[in-house]
């Protein structure tokens, strides 16, 4: 089922990282950049996130001793201090995901490197470093993100969709390449979980068991086939009471099996970067962007 899997540390079956992109309030802020103050029931819906839900959530790692990765617009990280002392303090990566989730297929390439750059300096004055990795807001990762990312040192992206074990995406321009953790809209929590007027977004809402059965079933067939898993998650949504019940049970379970191997983001990019150099890994690489210019434009127009 998959041609080239990788070796995992320890013989794990598969590796995992539940990615928190916590994203809080700044979606309410961008869709109503007018009177985005005014929503005051859409906001507490989005402040939930880091209030409630993330104490809750960096608790249930801490129980297990694991680490995973948050994925947060530096403007949450300036408005909500809290929530990323909680984060590092238990040790979690934080990843860049834009200043105030901002979708880069909308900016020039100045724009877009402008609030990259200012992030980054808001994630190193946060945590001490730089970020290692980066996930497009809503993954709008654009022809421009890569070598954007390259040029600042970073080493993996967690934007795309494009297999279901790490794979090296290289650019067109030069020789440089990052390590690609991908994951898919079959394992983001907002077609399970959010429904939101304010966000012009309305999905059934599943149960909380139900939800999880499409993250369940993910699961399986990476831990059978020694796959990636990779959630999308966000704490406003899967972080709810219920929802996070039977989310942490799980992860209990799965923990006290130990072989599979929970990390931050980072280390598995760290660990698929050293098995490729070794020669033990061999990915699929892809050129990005895949396309260098708009298909549509080898078409002849229609004739009226």
């Amino acid at each position: 089922m998959i041609a080239n899997p990788v070796r995992w540390p320890n013989g794990a079956k598969c590796a995992c990282c539940l990615t928190f992109d916590m994203d809080a309030d700044s979606l309410i802020h961008v869709e109503h950049p007018g009177d985005g103050n005014s929503r005051v029931s859409g906001i507490s819906m989005l402040r939930y996130g880091p209030t409630v839900a993330v104490p809750r959530i960096v608790e249930t790692y801490r129980r297990l001793g694991i680490r995973q990765t948050f994925f947060v617009p530096a403007w949450c990280i300036e408005q909500y201090p809290s929530a990323i002392e909680g984060m590092l303090a238990g040790g979690h990566e934080i990843g860049h995901h834009s200043y105030i989730h901002e979708n880069p297929l909308d900016q020039t390439q100045e724009e877009e490197a402008y609030w990259l750059d200012l992030g980054i300096d808001i994630i190193r004055k946060a945590t001490g470093k730089a970020p290692r990795g980066w996930r497009a807001p809503l993954y709008n990762f654009s022809h421009r993100s890569l070598d954007l990312l390259l040029a600042r040192g970073f080493a993996y992206d967690a934007s795309l969709m494009g297999d279901d074990v790490p794979y090296v995406i290289k650019s067109r321009a030069n020789s440089g390449e990052l390590i690609e953790l991908p994951t898919h809209w079959g394992l983001d929590d907002w077609p399970q979980y959010v429904q939101s007027f304010d966000l012009n977004y309305f999905m059934p809402i599943r149960s909380p068991s139900n939800g999880f059965a499409a993250f369940l079933e993910e699961f399986q067939a990476a831990y059978t086939y020694g796959g990636l898993w990779i959630p999308t998650l966000h704490p406003f949504a899967t972080g709810r009471l219920a929802r996070w019940h039977v989310f942490a049970g799980f992860l209990e379970r799965i923990v006290a099996q130990g072989d599979v191997w929970f990390a931050p983001m980072e280390e598995i990019a760290a660990h698929v970067r050293q098995e490729i150099d070794e020669g033990r890994y061999l990915p699929r690489i892809e050129l990005l962007p895949q396309y260098p210019e708009p298909v549509g434009r080898i078409f002849p127009r229609r004739q009226p």
